[in-house]
């Protein structure tokens, strides 16, 4: 494995400090929320080694979330990064290939590239409103080809694939004898119909999600991978053992009494997030140097500026949070132009939101017209 460290982490708000970031609009959650958020306090726990597979009942409760699947078909992991460490260390080796749409969360990237194994990218393009091109998917495969690695809802651009690309993606992958990962991390924030799991839909599709981006949660580090088939659960479970045998039986424990009230928490955010996605739609259409693609899902956005030859997107960036006090995720940060930003919108209080959208309008009035004297 030749590791490098993921350039998202590396510029995180956690490595600059979060004390120096007034408007914070870089993360791609939820805002996180405490214990008694969930009017939770944490009992005198037995400290033992959990059960290998993650709490029974926390299992339970993943897998209800599907049609046709059931406890054993789901493993606990360290959040979703586990989740995808886990996989991506179990299928794939330097004479493997991967095909990744892009752009993507970056473990879905940057483990496959420790590991050496060959990539091929599907680049969804704006100009085509991130929309998937299925017959390039099928183009990219190779007899060497172990698996084709989504998001959805996707990060960063909130776009969605529907039911008939998703059936042809997992028809796709039955035939060509591989399988499909689908990243459901922001699966519960869907803003319209929500899809199955792809789990539940062949055992050649493999899901995976968590409680950090959703629920506020990633303190707790609980996150999952779901699959039908069982010779490939049993060879996750041997990566999960090796890599620390079990996971935190209080984290575990929390998780598993977040999802107890999942309806009524997700009922209780709806509101909130049509809220803010409001206050997107209307800051973009009241600003005529940005333009997006609107999101379906997910508290994040991927607008891109409209701006003219020269400009210098460095300057730009470190000018709106130096002089504005307003964080942001640069197209860089997923192998992309610079003139795209991930912003996320649920995470900042409304005010926030506000105000860090205003410093963004008002930093690219600044540098544009510098650009032009």
């Amino acid at each position: 494995m030749d590791y490098a460290r993921m350039v998202i982490e590396k510029e995180s708000p956690e490595e600059y400090g979060y004390d120096r970031i007034r408007f914070n609009l870089s993360e791609s959650s939820v805002r996180d929320r405490k214990l008694s958020d969930f009017h939770l306090s944490v009992p005198d726990l037995l400290l033992p080694y959990g059960e290998h597979r993650g709490d029974p009942e926390l299992r339970a409760l993943v897998a209800a979330q599907g049609k046709g699947l059931g406890p054993n078909d789901v493993l606990v992991a360290a959040g979703a990064a586990g989740a995808l460490f886990i996989i991506a260390t179990t299928l794939l080796s330097r004479d493997d290939h991967l095909v990744v749409v892009r752009p993507n969360y970056a473990t879905n990237i940057e483990t496959p590239r420790a590991i050496g194994c060959g990539i091929t990218f599907i680049d969804l393009k704006f100009d085509d409103r991130f929309g998937l091109d299925i017959d390039a998917v099928a183009s990219a495969l190779r007899p060497n080809t172990r698996y084709v690695s989504i998001t959805c809802p996707h990060n960063p651009t909130g776009t969605m694939i529907g039911r008939p690309q998703l059936d042809a993606l997992i028809a796709l992958v039955e035939k060509a004898g591989c399988r499909l990962l689908v990243d459901e991390t922001y699966r519960d924030l869907t803003h319209g119909e929500m899809l199955p799991p792809a789990a539940s839909l062949s055992p050649a599709a493999i899901s995976v999600a968590s409680l950090s981006k959703a629920y506020g949660a990633p303190g707790i580090r609980v996150g999952w991978i779901m699959t039908r088939d069982v010779h490939l659960m049993e060879r996750f479970l041997a990566a999960k053992e090796q890599i620390g045998i079990c996971g935190s039986v209080v984290d575990e424990w929390i998780g598993a009494r977040i999802l107890e009230g999942r309806d009524a928490f997700l009922a209780a955010q709806a509101p909130v997030l049509a809220g803010r996605l409001a206050i997107m739609r209307d800051w973009i259409e009241s600003d005529e140097l940005i333009e997006w693609v609107e999101p379906q899902g997910g508290v994040v956005c991927f607008p891109r500026f409209r701006h003219g030859p020269g400009f210098d997107f460095d300057d730009f960036y470190a000018d709106l949070l130096e002089s504005y006090g307003t964080y942001v995720g640069p197209g860089h940060w997923f192998e992309m132009p610079r003139n795209h930003m991930r912003i996320g919108f649920l995470y900042p209080l409304e005010d926030e939101l506000r105000g860090g959208l205003a410093a963004i309008s008002a930093a690219l009035r600044k540098h544009s017209s510098r650009q032009r004297s």
